[in-house]
């Protein structure tokens, strides 16, 4: 069941891999924000028009800072790194996010730290530079820390998502569409400010917009919070590491691009952590199984003691019912061997005054 469910849910990132692709290829150049705004908006109004479902109580705010953390913010700031940065930094940097969500689940979620998902997740950032990085890679200051901050958005965003959970009885599509409005909300105001509408938009941008909109947005997103409230939140973290790797094979296998066996050694390494991340330590698993025999024992103990007290109650109840028995068959033999007392009337034929024979009086 688990594996199945990992396998679904890393669908998601690895359709958010071919955003660049889809991006460069179809819509019109100039308009990230907008890009973002069309993934988020649209999808999340038309997943609460076919749930017909809305945050209620404590859920308003709590779907605004949700999607605020792991849309609305995290779009400006990858975009903007992506700007000042060559793609491939940006990439690394946002493969970061495993490692600030390992410490996250410690503050946020009160986990104890997994150095074995910490380890490999640093295992994964250096095969995804491998794979990105290029010799023409440069550092810039603002771009740096607008990458680091997009994934420690999306990775708050994550930890929290895992720490609230889903409302009873709202539907999953329900609950990417919150948080997909409340994105889509945040960002309609920059956009406006900062690009505006793209001057033309021809038939394939229309469909990288669907694209972007029903399958990498609703749809993925749809996935991504379903798979996170089933896993453990640092595990689904690494997932993520399929976005850059998605986007350098599509960029391989649509624009015709080439790997090296530097890139393809990252490649592996990145793979080799995803899929070690999944996994659980030996120790921990024998830790976990102990816990749970422990806690089987404690129920098996207490089933027992509900059963000897329920025998003990039942000896109880026969015991009375035997007394009670007792006390019945002793009423019983003292009725039994009570004397017969005779009438007292003159006219009962039991009455010692009475004979059947006739006085001698009468006889004469």
């Amino acid at each position: 069941m688990t594996a199945k469910t990992t396998a679904l849910t890393a669908l998601a990132p690895a359709v958010w891999g071919t955003t660049y692709l889809v991006t460069t290829q179809l819509l019109p150049a100039g308009h990230p924000m907008f890009a973002g705004l069309m993934r988020a908006l649209p999808a999340g109004l038309l997943a609460l028009a076919i749930t017909r479902q809305f945050p209620r109580g404590i859920w308003w705010w709590r779907a605004l800072v949700l999607g605020a953390l792991n849309i609305g913010a995290f779009f400006p700031l990858l975009f903007l790194a992506a700007e000042r940065l060559p793609g491939g930094v940006a990439a690394t940097l946002g493969a970061t996010q495993p490692i600030i969500v390992a410490f996250l689940a410690v503050a946020v979620l009160g986990e104890r730290l997994s150095a074995w998902r910490l380890a490999w997740g640093l295992v994964g950032v250096a095969g995804v530079g491998l794979v990105v990085l290029g010799p023409a890679a440069a550092l810039d200051a603002t771009g740096i820390a607008a990458g680091l901050a997009g994934a420690a958005a999306m990775g708050l965003g994550v930890t929290l998502t895992k720490r609230w959970g889903r409302p009873e009885k709202i539907k999953p599509m329900a609950y990417a569409g919150w948080q997909l409005t409340a994105g889509g909300l945040v960002l309609l105001a920059p956009t406006a400010v900062t690009e505006g509408l793209p001057g033309h938009v021809d038939a394939a941008a229309v469909g990288g917009y669907l694209w972007l909109g029903l399958v990498g947005g609703l749809l993925a997103y749809t996935i991504w919070f379903s798979g996170l409230r089933k896993l453990p939140v640092t595990a689904t973290a690494l997932l993520g590491l399929l976005s850059p790797l998605v986007a350098a094979t599509a960029g391989a296998l649509v624009l015709g691009q080439t790997l090296s066996t530097t890139q393809l050694t990252g490649f592996a390494l990145a793979l080799a952590a995803l899929l070690a991340g999944q996994l659980t330590p030996q120790s921990r698993r024998r830790a976990a199984a102990k816990g749970q025999v422990t806690a089987q024992s404690r129920r098996r103990a207490a089933a027992k003691g509900q059963v000897t007290a329920q025998s003990r109650r039942r000896a109880a109840a026969k015991g009375q019912v035997t007394a009670q028995s007792r006390r019945r068959a002793a009423a019983k033999g003292q009725l039994t061997l009570q004397p017969h007392q005779p009438s007292e009337s003159p006219e009962s034929p039991e009455s010692p005054e009475w004979s059947t024979r006739r006085p001698a009086s009468a006889r004469r």
